[in-house]
């Protein structure tokens, strides 16, 4: 035997199932009687099956709904007659229920009886109780998928064009319901608006569901479902309308879309663009619109809606890091610096341990979202042992992407590091490329994917010391984010640093590496962790750190509120055949809160045995 289900959303309630019926001596004749009116003090259901189907059937049921009215509701009654009416049209109801679960033979049995006496200031009054058993039977799963797409996308597949096989293939793998999955009505729906969404967001977007249904053999418990969908053209980018710009040039926002004319108007390629948009600062609000006119979708009209950033931006800032302690900025933003396709920022901190002034003047995107920085760096860092005064220039060209960041760019450094019993300066000029990769579903709390900064470079360095020479320098950090299941996330980290150089040159602070502090190894303070000469430590040729992190939410009211456990190590040396990881590990606290991400860690120093409270919040007004 066999049932055809259409497209519709519930199942219908015709498949065969077992009933059975019974009814106590205690609770009296049947009121099926119109005359039967006899009152009930209070109803009790009780449902015998699984945890799952039990918390359904609870929640939908007549039956249970009554009785929770019966129980909340004082003074109501609950007549025989409606309850026998109930009870006769709650086996349909439960086969209606399974069935959106896949379901289609259940047993159920239905006794009544008389629970007992309840008093309350007045006459005593029978109570009744039912008892609902529930055997499901076995679910039936998906046993056979039969997808069909007509139109120009089955059309050009056929014709052996590359795109359209990979966008089938593509569209046919992403299909939810597989092979023995159990078939539920809620993934049914969801899996067919998934179809019709993926199909759109793969170019086509005027594509129409043609017709669906499930052929369900109850024998078999199997269910072999039938789609059919018409893919309609392929839409493919026309004219660009550019609206909304009153400052900015329109050629930066074409720049800046990159799709070519005729490029297949597909929905990742145009959420990278708008990504592209919204990171080059020039614009508050962009929103890409396609023309859904399928008689133009050879050369469909694409309009760029914008409302551009102030021409100016002046922003102040507060903020606290247990690495360098509270902190006041100011930074200043012009976006068409001298009526010219440019930016300039300006940023001045100024804090307990660390003082800095950066600036650079950047030109707008160009058609193959390049741009020529220009930048210049001042940074006096202090720590218990020593100050580091650093300068830089630097020029080069940078390419941006929504995953990928590039910059090639020339350097000159200078840094004068001063203790209390020596001072040394060194200077250096280096050529240097610099990589940034992402993946992550959230830049503020990520709980799932990647990044990776890599750094390499390489130049020509002299110290006041009189040694001067070639070195090589290269670094590396890699971050990964896990879901683990039950509201448990990892994360990841591991950092590797190296700078080649010959004996005794020294290159300047800036490019050599410390360890400790918040981003480092918890427990240790800020650039604690290096080479130590004569008590006072300073920066290594060689680093290597790692870190690995559990966090939770506390509750679910609060999402955005999470504990966490980790375990820290590094430590940066001289070369790595002196190295030695110290280790910290500790509870924290995460917040993402109104104002920015909040971060509270208390680690345990391993080998200094002693607690360091790490805190880290900003506040931007």
């Amino acid at each position: 035997m066999a049932l055809w289900l259409g497209g519709c959303a519930w199942l219908p309630t015709s498949l065969p199932g077992t009933l059975m019926v019974s009814t106590s001596a205690a609770s009296g004749a049947s009121a099926s009687a119109a005359g039967a009116a006899s009152p009930t003090a209070a109803l009790a259901v009780d449902i015998v099956a699984p945890a799952t189907l039990k918390a359904l059937l609870e929640k939908h049921l007549d039956l249970t709904r009554l009785a929770q009215v019966a129980q909340v509701a004082q003074g109501e009654t609950v007549t025989d007659t409606e309850l026998s009416r109930l009870l006769d049209a709650t086996p349909a109801q439960v086969r209606e229920l399974l069935q959106t679960e896949g379901y289609f033979a259940p047993t159920v049995k239905i006794s009544r009886s008389a629970a007992g006496a309840i008093t309350s200031n007045g006459p005593t009054n029978v109570a009744e109780r039912v008892v609902l058993e529930l055997t499901p039977g076995p679910q039936t799963r998906v046993m056979r998928n039969e997808l069909v797409v007509t139109g120009d996308l089955a059309q050009a597949a056929q014709a052996g064009h590359a795109q359209a096989v990979a966008t089938l293939s593509n569209w046919r793998s992403a299909w939810p319901l597989k092979d023995a999955r159990p078939f539920r009505n809620a993934d049914w729906a969801d899996a067919k608006d998934q179809a019709l969404s993926r199909l759109r967001a793969l170019g086509y977007l005027s594509a129409t569901l043609v017709r669906s249904g499930v052929e369900i053999d109850p024998q078999q418990h199997g269910a072999a479902v039938q789609l059919e969908m018409a893919s309609g053209p392929l839409f493919k980018r026309g004219e660009v309308v550019v609206e909304g710009l009153k400052l900015q040039d329109p050629q930066i926002a074409l720049n800046l879309l990159s799709l070519p004319a005729g490029t297949p108007l597909v929905e990742s390629l145009l959420l990278d663009a708008q990504d592209r948009m919204q990171k080059s600062g020039l614009y508050e609000r962009v929103s890409l619109v396609v023309d859904p006119n399928p008689l133009n979708a050879g050369a469909a009209t694409l309009t760029l809606q914008l409302t551009e950033m102030p021409l100016q931006q002046l922003t102040f800032g507060v903020g606290f890091s247990a690495n360098t302690g509270p902190r006041l900025t100011a930074e200043h933003i012009h976006r068409r610096v001298m009526d010219r396709d440019a930016t300039a920022r300006n940023k001045v901190e100024w804090g307990k341990s660390r003082q800095a002034w950066d600036g650079d003047l950047s030109t707008h995107h160009s058609e193959a979202l390049y741009r020529w920085v220009t930048g210049v760096g001042i940074e006096r860092l202090v720590s218990n042992t020593d100050t580091v005064l650093s300068q830089k220039f630097k020029f080069g060209r940078a390419q941006d992407s929504p995953r990928i960041d590039r910059f090639y760019f020339l350097e000159f450094d200078r840094s004068a590091r001063t203790t209390d019993l020596s001072r040394a300066e060194s200077t250096a000029y280096s050529a240097n490329m610099n990589w940034s990769w992402r993946d992550v579903d959230n830049p503020l709390l990520p709980t799932e994917g990647w990044t990776l900064s890599l750094q390499t470079g390489g130049g020509t360095a002299r110290a006041s010391s009189g040694i001067s020479g070639g070195f090589a320098r290269a670094y590396a950090r890699l971050t990964g984010y896990l879901p683990l299941g039950d509201r448990w996330y990892s994360q990841a980290r591991v950092e590797v640093g190296q700078v080649a150089a010959p004996g005794g040159l020294e290159v300047p602070e800036s490019l050599r590496f410390r360890a400790g502090g918040d981003d480092s190894v918890r427990g240790y303070s800020y650039r604690t962790l290096g080479p130590t000469v004569d008590g006072v430590v300073g920066s290594g040729n060689a680093l290597t750190t790692a870190s690995v992190e559990l966090a939770r939410p506390f509750v679910d009211s609060i999402p955005s509120l999470w504990g966490a456990v980790f375990v820290d190590a590094g430590n940066a040396t001289e070369n790595f055949k002196d190295y030695k990881a110290f280790v910290g590990s500790g509870v924290g606290l995460r917040w993402r809160s109104p104002v920015g991400p909040l971060r509270l860690d208390l680690a345990w120093a391993h080998q200094l045995r002693h607690a360091r409270l790490h805190f880290s919040v900003g506040i931007v007004f």
